[in-house]
């Protein structure tokens, strides 16, 4: 776009009824940005060789140690003096060996390529009919009451073809527990994606240990033993082995003091930690790589916000959101928590058209962040969706009111989703084009956002969180994870 053009559409668009929160600055502020990332952008050289040295990103491994030293390296090299560790202990788990065996009966098992869910039991050995649950529903247990009793449950990841109209899932996690609550001794989870990929990720919805061993299998192999229960009874025997004790972990963090309002902070972060079937570079490098970028362009620009930000490197996140719920239960002790104003999470974002709030009361603010970056890039489309939900870093800030977001309206690179989890989640797929976007759209969000005259969304109240929840329907899945602390 022609410099004049560009000076001209941002001046009507400052000068537009409910663009008060702006400062006139805004519009040059977001070009220096988006020619600092285009030219500058260290994103994609540091994931490919964090990648390339250290490998999975395991919490609590000697990997993820390395990851946690390599983030504080880079943060300081970005010129960050405030820049810390948060030293946390959770309960590591790691997988041993395993067996999965499934047949007409105890003579006649045929062997099944599998992968334990984490947090299984640290040694299993369990032979018992298998039953199809079909989704892993409570519908499906209500419709076939102690159908799983002392037996495997066999369940869909997502939710299966021809299942009725609406049918929404739930987190493998909260399927597991479900099973667990219905007396099952074991859990085969199919996994959605074709091609024999095998998905990894929690099977507890606390962290902890659960009491039955739970593992994921191929779709072809999953569908083929739904067909076969539908003509024969089969058994199924999971025998595993695994790792389970008290680690040490680290988040990292770097703090920018806020220019005229240091005492609000935004909080910006990704996780850092990955499962360890692969190098983790969608899941998630690039939102976590994004986030150190973006803090490298703060400081490359000599940016000075008028908010505190902080930007926060989680580890823990895959196996129970452990370092988010570290640092907001370390910021509720202090006294601290009521001084964040704003969360925003990156979480596999890639390539975004637009942004995205907990809270709808952030879209005028957003949008009007979104139109200068629009006016920047047409590929920037400016969406905006108000939604909350759970399983990423946001979730402990989101339960305690804080106002949560980020960007949004993109995809991920090609195979990216089909390698979530995965042996596959390799530095390969990583889009550089879309690595770049992320950072250069997210910075500009977060500065318009740390640097606005009032946020508009604000904390809520303990009892305008839980009608906040409940509207978002998020109360069954809290229930099940043991988190929704009202009482009716």
């Amino acid at each position: 776009m022609h410099p004049k053009i560009f000076i001209t559409a941002c001046a009507v668009l400052l000068s537009l009824p409910g663009f008060a929160q702006m400062n006139p600055a805004w519009p040059a502020i977001f070009k220096n940005i988006n020619t600092e990332v285009q030219t500058n952008s260290k994103a994609y050289s540091t994931l490919k060789e964090a990648s390339e040295t250290i490998g999975h990103r395991l919490t609590g491994s000697e990997n993820g140690k390395k990851a946690e030293e390599y983030a504080y390296n880079l943060l300081k090299s970005y010129g960050f003096s405030d820049v810390r560790y948060q030293p946390f202990e959770v309960e590591s788990w790691s997988r041993g060996d395993l067996k999965v065996e499934v047949g007409p009966d105890a003579k006649h098992l045929a062997s099944i390529k599998s992968v334990s869910l984490a947090h299984s039991p640290v040694k299993a050995d369990v032979m018992a009919p298998l039953v199809d649950m079909g989704n892993g529903l409570e519908a499906d247990y209500t419709a076939r009451p102690n159908a799983v009793k002392g037996k495997i449950a066999l369940v869909y990841l997502g939710v299966l073809p021809g299942s009725p109209e609406g049918t929404g899932t739930l987190h493998r996690s909260e399927k597991t527990a479900i099973a667990i609550k219905n007396g099952a001794k074991g859990i085969i989870i199919i996994n959605t994606v074709a091609g024999g990929t095998l998905l990894t990720g929690t099977a507890s919805v606390t962290g902890k240990l659960i009491p039955i061993p739970a593992v994921c299998i191929g779709l072809e192999d999953g569908l083929k033993l739904k067909e076969q229960l539908k003509v024969i009874p089969l058994k199924a025997h999971i025998a595993m082995s695994n790792f389970s004790g008290m680690i040490k972990a680290r988040n990292v963090i770097a703090t920018l003091p806020g220019k005229s309002l240091p005492k609000e902070k935004i909080v910006v972060g990704g996780h850092l930690d990955s499962w360890d079937l692969a190098t983790g570079a969608i899941d998630n490098g690039i939102g976590s790589f994004s986030v150190l970028d973006m803090a490298r362009t703060f400081k490359a620009l000599d940016l000075q916000p008028k908010r505190t930000i902080e930007f926060v490197m989680f580890m823990g996140e895959e196996e129970g959101l452990l370092g988010s719920k570290a640092y907001v239960a370390e910021a509720a002790k202090n006294k601290t928590l009521d001084n964040v104003a704003f969360m925003l999470n990156y979480d596999m974002t890639n390539d975004p058209k637009g942004y995205n709030a907990s809270n709808p009361a952030s879209k005028e603010l957003f949008q009007s962040i979104g139109a200068i970056a629009a006016e920047i890039d047409t590929t920037f489309k400016n969406s905006f969706s108000a939604r909350a939900g759970l399983h990423s870093d946001h979730q402990p800030f989101m339960l305690h009111g804080v106002p949560t977001g980020g960007s949004s309206g993109g995809k991920l690179p090609e195979k990216g989703g089909d390698c979530y989890h995965a042996d596959c989640d390799s530095f390969n797929l990583v889009d550089e084009a879309g690595l770049k976007n992320t950072v250069r759209f997210s910075t500009m969000l977060l500065y318009g956002l740390a640097d606005a005259n009032k946020i508009p969304a604000k904390h809520l109240n303990d009892a305008e969180t839980r009608a906040f929840l409940i509207q978002n329907k998020l109360q069954e899945p809290l229930e099940i994870a043991g988190e929704w602390r009202w009482k009716e």
